[in-house]
């Protein structure tokens, strides 16, 4: 820091129990910056980014005072083979497989390895169940990598990936999903907006991709059900509903009519709805985080608004299709309020009032517009 003093002309230093943030205003004779200001920050080795505020660029500097954490690489690489094997499994049930759904709960154990052997060569005769496990985990790695890799651009402590598997008995998809945990205080709104911003909008082009490759290879039939879509589960059928979005795909890349999706279709309908999950506007989801950046305080009405909003969409789509539907919603909305403590209003950043700069305003504005086109009130129909 000392060797960027002479480039300063005012500056002021916040410390977190792990960083050192300094935000600085340049002297006029290294604005641009100059070759020298350049030379300098290459060589001070910190982190640094410029912020516009009222029309002036100011200098923020970002300096560790901890040694990086040591993480358990180890885990999280088991957590995501053990993820991808159960994708992998729900993958080849949408491809007509026969595994034992109720393995390992209902298990004959002097026979697992017999029974391991039979599962493993039904997983590898099912090309397309791996084709959807694939395209699953692609779009659950880059939303998490967008959070960590623009998490890490500032400076802040974040882990890698913690992905959650799940049998296909206790969820049909074969996981719970993937968070990352976020162990330092944001500094200020821009830092929020980037870091909330980044992963769905790296979800959802995976996810995009994978829709479009999936419905290139999905075709039309005669069934007539509650849903322009659906996709086989063993020997189910469940229909899936619509989201701005992906209904224009559907009709642009198949046409009109019920369409059976590819099991790769079906992996990019699941990153929409991913995305969607996450840009509700409420608490510390993705969404939060980002009407946060835009509307500071004045979040936390935004979201009693839409908080009361799903409730009565739970309340509406329940009465219309099914209660199983409301519980849905219902149980979405008590799980955020838990992870909240009771509360939707999002937690203060170190410098609320720094104004957020106009080209973030517009990717907020663009990540809300997203929510709109990925969101699907009745996201699947009652299958039994």
């Amino acid at each position: 820091m000392n060797a960027l003093i002479p480039f300063l002309s005012w500056w002021r230093t916040i410390r977190t129990r792990d960083r050192e943030i300094v935000e600085a205003l340049v002297d006029p004779a290294h604005h641009g910056p100059s070759a020298e200001l350049r030379s300098a920050l290459r060589a001070w080795g910190g982190l640094h980014y410029w912020s516009r505020i009222d029309g002036i660029d100011r200098l923020v500097l970002i300096t560790p005072l901890v040694a990086p954490q040591r993480e358990r690489w180890w885990l999280h690489g088991v957590l995501f083979l053990a993820t991808f094997l159960t994708v992998w499994m729900s993958g080849a049930l949408l491809t007509g497989s026969s595994l034992p759904l109720a393995f390992p709960f209902h298990l004959d154990y002097a026979r697992a390895p017999e029974i391991l052997g039979e599962m493993w060569s039904e997983l590898t005769r099912m090309p397309a169940g791996l084709g959807f496990a694939m395209a699953l985990m692609a779009i659950l790695l880059a939303h998490e990598s967008g959070h960590y890799i623009w998490a890490r651009r500032y400076g802040l402590n974040a882990s890698p990936p913690y992905f959650l598997p799940a049998p296909p008995v206790v969820n049909f998809i074969g996981t719970f999903g993937a968070f990352i945990r976020l162990r330092s205080q944001v500094v200020d709104r821009r830092q929020l907006m980037d870091v909330g911003a980044a992963g769905p909008w790296a979800g959802f082009v995976v996810a995009v991709i994978a829709l479009i490759a999936g419905l290139l290879r999905s075709q039309l039939v005669a069934e007539i059900g509650p849903s322009s879509q659906f996709v086989m589960l063993a020997e189910l059928q469940v229909y899936l509903g619509d989201s701005p979005i992906f209904a224009a795909l559907r009709e642009r890349l198949v046409g009109e009519g019920t369409v059976l999706l590819h099991p790769l279709a079906f992996a990019g309908w699941l990153g929409l709805f991913v995305t969607t999950l996450n840009l509700l506007p409420l608490g510390q989801l993705d969404g939060g985080h980002v009407l946060y950046a835009l509307l500071g305080r004045r979040q936390g009405v935004v979201s009693t608004v839409a908080l009361v909003g799903l409730l009565v969409l739970g309340y509406v789509v329940g009465r219309e299709v099914s209660p199983w539907i409301a519980w849905f919603w219902w149980l979405w909305a008590g799980l955020i309020l838990m992870v909240g403590r009771g509360r939707v209003v999002h937690p203060s950043v170190l410098e609320p009032h720094r104004p957020l700069p106009a080209g973030r305003k517009l990717l907020g504005v663009a990540t809300m517009v997203l929510f709109i086109a990925t969101f699907s009130p009745v996201p699947i129909y009652p299958i039994w």
